[in-house]
């Protein structure tokens, strides 16, 4: 097998192990691929990482900027105990609405947030209406649009939350100073701003499996 294959067929056999058929996983998958979203949600090794990560956290308050389909909302959202509470922003009113309908198929409507419109301008309203600091603030966005989110992420942020963003290694893209498309730029200066910045120590860790060679970055806000 060549290494996507590999990739593939060892997470194949983890969800086997770990992550038994869910009809509404299913169902959020397949009618956001019926709607036409582009197939670029979490996979769900990658899905149920995040929200281990949050349960672990005992996270109340989650933050998702880039809902798509409200594939890893539902990870995410599950992670929350009772009267927790999680904001996810969509630039996209297509994909906001197919969201909305799977959140509501698995029973999380009431708990989770959908806001539309684009993310820098609806940030600000998360900040003057009172609704952080979040515990867990998940980024999975337009990659241009990183570096500023970060910034976001810390007013609404505090000691102890944990900031992980998605896409962050892009094939090995991030390492390689020829490749300079807007996406890569992008990551590169959002990695610079996290290591510069003193009150966040964080790490990247690359994935393999069905989505490719990729990564998260993971930053633990410190003071």
């Amino acid at each position: 097998m060549n290494p996507q294959e590999t990739w593939t067929a060892v997470d194949a056999y983890a969800a086997g192990l770990f992550m038994p058929p869910d009809p509404v996983l299913d169902a959020a998958q397949a009618d956001s691929t019926a709607a036409g979203l582009p197939p670029i949600s979490v996979s769900p090794a990658q899905g149920k990482f995040l929200m281990l990560l949050a349960r672990s956290h005992g996270s109340r308050r989650i933050l998702e900027i880039g809902t798509l389909g409200g594939y890893s909302t539902i990870w995410l959202a599950r992670a929350l105990p009772e009267g927790g509470r999680l904001v996810t922003l969509e630039y996209e009113p297509r994909h906001a609405a197919v969201a909305k309908a799977n959140l509501a198929r698995a029973g999380l409507a009431s708990a989770v947030e959908v806001r539309m419109g684009r993310a820098l301008d609806t940030l600000p309203g998360l900040l003057s209406e009172g609704l952080g600091p979040f515990d867990l603030i998940f980024i999975d966005a337009d990659k241009e649009g990183y570096p500023e989110y970060l910034g976001w992420a810390l007013k609404l942020s505090r000691p102890g939350t944990l900031i992980v963003a998605d896409n962050v290694v892009r094939k090995g893209a991030v390492a390689d100073a020829s490749i300079t498309d807007p996406h890569t730029i992008g990551i590169r200066r959002f990695h610079e701003l996290v290591a510069a910045e003193p009150r966040l120590s964080a790490t990247v860790l690359q994935t393999v499996g069905s989505k490719g060679h990729d990564g998260f970055l993971l930053a633990l806000v410190d003071s």
